[in-house]
């Protein structure tokens, strides 16, 4: 029986051989190609990008703290404040694990208060029947997380915040699994910050696998990093140290053969990561915790000492880029980071990445992204900065082979 690959292969080669003699080494190298990318399980349908089809842009302050998260409780009075923010580009990534840190402080006071246990590593749940009230300020993911866990642990909780989604900062996150980015200076890493990304890195990862299949709430998506040269590859934002191998949860980036890939360029690796499809994730999140009697209340605090009127004694400060404001942090400063929306493509499943920008694909659209303004509070978009970002994924995605 005739291979039927090897016969189409050959036969492809032999008529631009014969047609197109004058050029024969280049339509043999295409045809090629073209062949290997038809039988590849790489085949990937083309982006269609142009500013024209770009129906939205965001800008979006990424709460970055040099010395990193702030998740640590201090007495307010006769109130008791935990705070947790401060997670710069890692917000959506370290959500679940940031929330499960501040319920084990909030447990702490909650038990010393009670005289049961006096430390966070000997955090309990609250026994049957004995539920506390308590505050969160702020409704963007690190709000509704912390909501949410301490839920689980027994505790009446009442959001208030001074907006919700869409109008948050959450909801202008790129939404992909970025545990490290943006998140500490990396000359202020030391052991307690370590011990500390660990736990929120371990249990953010386990709660996402946890979702996925749940519709399309999260999904696993490579991503194809296109460049000219290895030296304008992105690199992570820790340093690197053997330490931090638990971070090992997704395949190895893989430099591609030319013929494992579609696009014109000498080098390009493919990562798999997880993407979050963010405009469902928050609305879930919400919903679950009304359903779980959640109560959700707007309102505004511009000092700390407005905290002070609240019912509840204990409170959880998620206020993101906001605690600037409300603490007066010295550590903390936004990084703007702008996105433009280009009309969806049901067929696209893959991220393109370049040296000045990049794409998601969420069910609201192609993200195009690529801009990190340090400590800038603008949030109206430019103009400029969106047909930058994407001319560039335009130039890859128009050469394409298809």
């Amino acid at each position: 029986m005739v291979n039927r690959r090897s016969f189409l292969q050959k036969s492809v080669v032999a008529g631009a051989t014969l047609g197109i003699a004058s050029c024969a080494p280049s339509a043999l190298r295409l045809a090629e190609k073209q062949l290997n990318i038809q039988y590849s399980s790489r085949y990937l349908p083309k982006l269609r990008i142009s500013l024209d089809r770009v129906v939205k842009e965001t800008v979006g302050l990424r709460p970055y703290r040099t010395i990193g998260p702030r998740i640590e409780k201090e007495t307010l009075g006769s109130k008791t404040l935990v705070h947790n923010y401060g997670h710069g580009g890692s917000g959506w990534s370290l959500s679940w694990g940031s929330a499960e840190l501040a319920t084990k402080l909030v447990d702490s006071s909650w038990a010393s208060e009670n005289s049961i246990v006096s430390t966070a590593t000997d955090a309990m749940a609250l026994p049957p029947g004995s539920a506390r009230k308590v505050a969160v300020i702020g409704c963007g993911v690190i709000g509704l997380t912390t909501a949410r866990a301490l839920q689980r642990r027994g505790y009446e909780v009442t959001i208030y915040t001074k907006e919700m989604a869409p109008d948050i900062t959450s909801s202008k996150a790129t939404g992909t699994w970025s545990p490290a980015h943006r998140l500490i200076d990396s000359s202020n890493v030391n052991d307690t910050f370590f011990e500390q990304f660990k736990q929120m890195h371990q249990t953010s990862f386990l709660s996402y696998q946890n979702l996925l299949g749940l519709g399309n709430l999260v999904v696993w998506t490579d991503s194809y990093d296109v460049r000219q040269d290895e030296a304008s590859l992105a690199h992570g934002d820790l340093p690197a140290n053997e330490k931090y191998n638990f971070m090992e949860v997704l395949p190895k980036p893989k430099r591609l053969a030319d013929k494992e890939h579609p696009f014109r360029a000498p080098v390009v690796y493919r990562r798999t990561s997880m993407v979050f499809n963010i405009p469902s994730l928050l609305k879930m999140y919400t919903d679950d915790f009304l359903r779980f009697g959640g109560t959700v209340k707007i309102q505004e605090f511009k000092r700390l000492e407005n905290l002070d009127a609240l019912p509840e004694t204990c409170i959880v400060n998620c206020t993101g880029i906001g605690a600037k404001r409300l603490t007066d942090d010295p550590h903390l400063t936004p990084i703007a980071g702008q996105l433009a929306f280009v009309i969806p493509q049901q067929e696209v499943n893959y991220r393109i990445a370049t040296q000045s920008a990049y794409t998601i694909n969420r069910k609201d659209g192609i993200i195009v992204g690529g801009t990190h303004k340090m400590g800038s509070w603008e949030t109206t978009p430019s103009h400029e900065d969106t047909e930058r970002m994407v001319v560039a994924i335009k130039k890859v995605a128009d050469t394409m082979y298809t």
